[in-house]
C-alpha cells in the first residue's frame, strides 16, 4: 500500500474537514473542496501552489478553524482534483471563481489567501467580477507575476540565458519525483526552503510534493514558465499583504517586494529572514497571523 501524500501526524498533518464537496469549473473541471470551522464564522479562503494540496495548509486550517470558516481547495490536478484537459492563468481564474461561487452565498465576503501558484491565481482572478464581489482581502505568500524561471535562484549560477535554460530543465523535467528519500529530501529542502527548517516541516513538504502526478506537475510547469500577470496586479484592489521568505529560491524576494509596490492598496510587505519558499509550513504562525490581521481589519467589520 502506497504513502498517503501528507504526513499523518503531527503539526502538519491536515485535520479532518466538517463538509467536503465539489465545485465545477467553467470547463467542467470537479475540484475537490473541504471546508472547517463554523458555518457563521468569517470566511477565509486557501489556494495552495504548485505540486501542493489542501493538506500544505494543515497549521493555518488548524488554528484558523478555531474561529473562522475555513475553505481550502485543491487546484485542478493536485490533491483529490482530477487532472484535467487544460492548464493556464485562465483556468486558475475560472477554478477560483467556482469555488468562491459554490461556498459563499451571494453578496459573502472572504479573505482570499493563496501561496505560490496559488497567489497567481488570485492575480489572475482580480478582474472577475465575481472575485470583486467575494474577496474582501488577500494575502499573497511566495509568489511571483512574470520572469519566474530567469529569476529563480534554484540553480547557482549567475544569472543570464544558461542559468536561465538550466533552470527551466531542472523545474520543467518530466522525470518523476520517485519516493521520499532522505536524498530527494535533501534535494527539496535546498531548492524551496530555508536552511534551518526542521526534519519534520521538510517531511511534511516532501510528501506533498512528491504526491503530485507527474503529468500534472510538468503541465502547470510550463504555464508557470511564461507566467506573466503584472498587468492583473493593478486590478487587484482589495487590501492586500504580502509575504515573502528571504531564503526563497523559486520566488527570491524581489518578487515580493515588486509585488508589493505594484499593488494599488497593499497594506503590509512581510520578509521573513531564514525562510524557503515554503512559508506556511516554514513560518506558520507568521502566515496564520497575517489572515487573521486582514479578517480582523477588513472583514469582521462588515459582519452584522
Amino acid at each position: 500500500m502506497s504513502r498517503p501524500a501528507h504526513v499523518t501526524s503531527g503539526p502538519y498533518a491536515p485535520p479532518a474537514p466538517r463538509r467536503e464537496s465539489v465545485a465545477v469549473s467553467a470547463d467542467g473541471s470537479r475540484l475537490h473542496v473541504e471546508e472547517h470551522g463554523d458555518e457563521g464564522a468569517p470566511a477565509v479562503v486557501l489556494a495552495h501552489g504548485w505540486t501542493c494540496s489542501t493538506a500544505f495548509w494543515a497549521a493555518q486550517i488548524r488554528e484558523l478553524a478555531k474561529d473562522h470558516r475555513v475553505i481550502a481547495y485543491d487546484q485542478r490536478g493536485h490533491g483529490r482534483s482530477p487532472a484535467a484537459s487544460g492548464y493556464g492563468t485562465t483556468e486558475l481564474a475560472d477554478d477560483l471563481v467556482a469555488v468562491l461561487r459554490a461556498t459563499l452565498a451571494p453578496g459573502e465576503r472572504a479573505v482570499v489567501a493563496g501561496h505560490s501558484m496559488g497567489g497567481m491565481t488570485i492575480m489572475a482572478a482580480a478582474r472577475r467580477p465575481e472575485f470583486t464581489e467575494h474577496a474582501a482581502a488577500a494575502l499573497l505568500c511566495s509568489t511571483g507575476s512574470a520572469r519566474l524561471v530567469a529569476e529563480a535562484l534554484v540553480v547557482p549560477l549567475r544569472p543570464g540565458r544558461a542559468r536561465t535554460r538550466v533552470t527551466g530543465a531542472v523545474l520543467g523535467s518530466r522525470a518523476p519525483l520517485g519516493p521520499v528519500t532522505p536524498v530527494a529530501k535533501r534535494v527539496l529542502k535546498y531548492a524551496t526552503m530555508g536552511p534551518g527548517s526542521a526534519p519534520d516541516k521538510v517531511e511534511a513538504c516532501a510528501r506533498i510534493v512528491h504526491g503530485c502526478p507527474t503529468r500534472v506537475r510538468y503541465a502547470w510547469s510550463e504555464v508557470l514558465a511564461g507566467l506573466d500577470l503584472e498587468a492583473n496586479l493593478a486590478a487587484l484592489t482589495v487590501p492586500t499583504a504580502v509575504i515573502g521568505g528571504k531564503n526563497d529560491r523559486l520566488t527570491p524576494i524581489v518578487h515580493a517586494r515588486g509585488i508589493a509596490a505594484a499593488l494599488p492598496h497593499c497594506v503590509g510587505l512581510t520578509e521573513l529572514t531564514g525562510m524557503g519558499h515554503m512559508t506556511p509550513v516554514e513560518a506558520p504562525e507568521a502566515v496564520t497571523n497575517a489572515v487573521r490581521e486582514l479578517t480582523a481589519h477588513f472583514l469582521k467589520e462588515e459582519t452584522p
